[in-house]
């Protein structure tokens, strides 16, 4: 994974307990499906796998540990911080 961007989803390491902070869509590109995924602000999350080649992000988040594989591409509209 990229470290250009470490305040994204996108660039996030693996395995580290983190924290939706918002997200940035000031283009208002952003797929609505993150949001009706339940990719909210305040949810916590952990990058479980990334697919080779820059695939797509395997991602636990949620109190119910709720597991769905996103794109770079749509990742990297989620803001993010490190929780703890």
């Amino acid at each position: 994974m990229q470290n250009k961007h470490p305040d994204k989803l996108c660039c996030f390491p693996k395995n580290i307990l983190g924290k939706i902070t918002g997200y940035d869509n000031d283009l208002l590109q952003m797929p609505t499906k993150i949001l009706e995924m339940g990719l909210l602000p305040e949810t916590s999350f952990k990058i479980l796998y990334q697919a080779p080649f820059r695939g797509p992000l395997y991602i636990e988040y949620g109190s119910e540990k709720t597991r769905v594989a996103l794109r770079e591409q749509e990742a990297k509209f989620i803001k993010v911080e490190v929780l703890g």
